[in-house]
């Protein structure tokens, strides 16, 4: 008994037919008559009635079907379990970043994940949030750290990193300097330094503006937020930055927090369902588990 037969003999059951069966197992039908005949032959009981023109099981071949199913389904679960196997041997997974972030928890899950999986290879790129939420959607990445303004990006599954407020960060000898609050309105006049457009947070900052009814100028952008303060600190404007930024350059600029408040957010996220491949799905798994 070999398993073409059994691949065979399902397929003429599940069809009615030998012609239709032959088509589904892309084998002619001459050829799929003469292993169904082996089977019977080897098994010494008619497996099909042939007298009508719909091919049907006998008492035998119905008691057969099922053990035929569930070998034939041992088998792929088998080929299944090599695929994953060797996915994760050799398999690679493509991650995306916010450009300059420097977040460890990103950090630590790809270590942890590689004393797990070594030989799999690790890609890393940076790009702006809209970028990686479409890169995540067609499959160029498997999982991606994103900025997020407002709402979290349709169509992915996401975990909150970092949750903060935003900052309107100038030098000391600047009137704002005085202020620990400071409204979008009275930043209408001012020039301000922030992220491009497409990161999350100048998507808060651009959400909230357009909401206020307000046309306040960016007049530098910066891919970096260490390049943004640094902007801040020459006098060049004033630095829209989150919470952690500005307290990491309060020695050379003041701070005041925007009201109404505006937050800004760093989110983990990857495509519903999870990916083809083993390694990516192996490493969202890893990343579920760690952020739960």
């Amino acid at each position: 008994m070999e398993l073409h037969q059994l691949e065979y003999f399902v397929a003429v059951a599940e069809e009615g037919s030998f012609t239709r069966a032959a088509e589904r197992v892309h084998v002619a039908q001459p050829g799929v008559s003469a292993q169904i005949g082996r089977l019977e032959r080897e098994l010494g009981q008619q497996l099909f009635d042939r007298a009508g023109r719909t091919v049907r099981l006998t008492e035998v071949g119905a008691a057969v079907l099922p053990y035929a199913r569930a070998a034939l389904g041992a088998v792929g679960a088998a080929r299944q379990a090599v695929d994953e196997l060797t996915g994760l041997l050799h398999g690679r997974v493509a991650i995306g970043m916010v450009t300059a972030c420097s977040i460890t928890t990103l950090f630590d899950l790809l270590a942890d994940f590689h004393r797990q999986y070594p030989a799999v290879e690790i890609s890393l790129a940076e790009a702006g949030s809209d970028e990686l939420a479409a890169a995540l959607r067609d499959g160029r990445l498997d999982l991606a750290l994103i900025g997020v303004g407002g709402s979290s990006p349709t169509g992915l599954a996401t975990r909150v990193l970092i949750d903060e407020p935003l900052f309107a960060a100038v030098r000391h000898d600047d009137p704002l300097a005085a202020r620990t609050t400071v409204t979008l309105r009275a930043l209408q006049e001012r020039r301000l330094i922030s992220l491009p457009r497409g990161t999350g947070l100048r998507t808060c900052l651009d959400e909230a503006r357009a909401a206020a009814g307000l046309r306040t100028h960016v007049a530098f952008e910066a891919s970096a937020l260490a390049t943004v303060a640094l902007l801040a600190v020459r006098g060049l404007g004033v630095a829209i930055l989150p919470a952690s930024m500005a307290s990491a350059y309060k020695a050379e600029l003041h701070a005041a927090e925007i009201r109404p408040a505006l937050r800004s957010r760093i989110e983990l996220a990857w495509r519903p369902g999870g990916p083809a491949s083993p390694a990516a799905r192996a490493l969202i798994q890893l990343a579920e588990s760690g952020l739960a």
